[in-house]
């Protein structure tokens, strides 16, 4: 069976934003979980929804035929990789999902917003796993206390960064001095989500009354990120697609023999 049916390659942005319900995001996390039992380094939704705001952000449009064997390692059009999904439904029912998220982020992002606070601005479904473990009663951190859970939205930034690199050439910086500044103040801002947060934690994200997870330092350094990424989308936009280089072969002198192998010259030839 063809892990991807023939209309991998049809994107997303021409439908209508629908947000995702919290039971629709258990579904994505159900699917991933099941390809996962086919291919053990399908990454988590945090990763994906990371992955998707650099695709959305990113200069050239990445078809699903191209970034869905990057991203899930599965093959397109009837190639088999190392992964796949189960049948023609869930790949559409995935596909389905994924395009009204990607829809969403992207109307977030074209959004004119001016607080983060706003209803309309992007707002990435990350999971603040440290307070997740820190809420576990003790029996149950102590199995895993050898264990080091990620920091707040370091897997979001991981999977923003690894769309960059892999497609470096879609993220060059450009000539212009003041916009290459640009590009590297934004991304640099999303690869400090990356690191680990070693603050002390004094908040917790989604719980007034949860134990602290998150140092003040991190959110500061989250918010940071997601104005990156609006800078990103308006660098990218303002910019345009690259311009491919055209290289004219050279033209002939007028007493060179003529290129088309005539013997003559090129004056009394071609070039007549």
């Amino acid at each position: 069976m063809s892990p991807a049916p023939s209309n991998a390659a049809d994107h997303p942005l021409g439908q209508t934003p629908e947000p995702l319900t919290p039971e629709e995001f258990d579904e994505i996390d159900a699917i991933l979980d099941d390809l996962r039992t086919r291919y053990d380094e399908t990454p988590q939704w945090e990763f994906c929804e990371g992955f998707m705001a650099a695709l959305i952000c990113c200069r050239r449009l990445i078809m699903p035929s191209e970034y869905l064997p990057e991203l899930l390692a599965v093959g397109v059009n009837g190639e088999v990789d190392e992964g796949s999904f189960a049948d023609d439904a869930q790949f559409n029912r995935f596909m389905a999902l994924w395009a009204r998220r990607w829809n969403e982020v992207a109307q977030a992002l074209n959004a004119k917003v001016e607080d983060l606070g706003d209803k309309a601005a992007y707002f990435p479904e990350v999971m603040d796993i440290r307070g997740a473990v820190a809420s576990l009663p003790e029996e149950a951190r102590a199995e895993i206390s050898h264990e080091t859970p990620p920091s707040y939205a370091q897997i979001w930034a991981l999977g923003f960064m690894y769309a960059v690199e892999s497609w470096p050439e879609e993220w060059a910086a450009p000539r212009d001095k003041e916009t290459a500044q640009w590009l590297d103040e934004a991304l640099d801002a999303i690869v400090a989500l990356t690191d680990d947060d070693t603050d002390p934690p004094t908040l917790s994200v989604y719980d007034e009354n949860g134990a602290p997870s998150v140092s003040a330092e991190r959110l500061d350094a989250y918010a940071s990120a997601i104005w990156a990424v609006y800078d990103l989308r308006e660098l990218w936009r303002t910019l345009g697609p690259r311009q491919q280089t055209v290289h004219k072969a050279p033209t002939p002198g007028r007493n060179d023999p003529c290129p088309c192998g005539s013997g003559k010259k090129y004056k009394k030839c071609c070039g007549a």
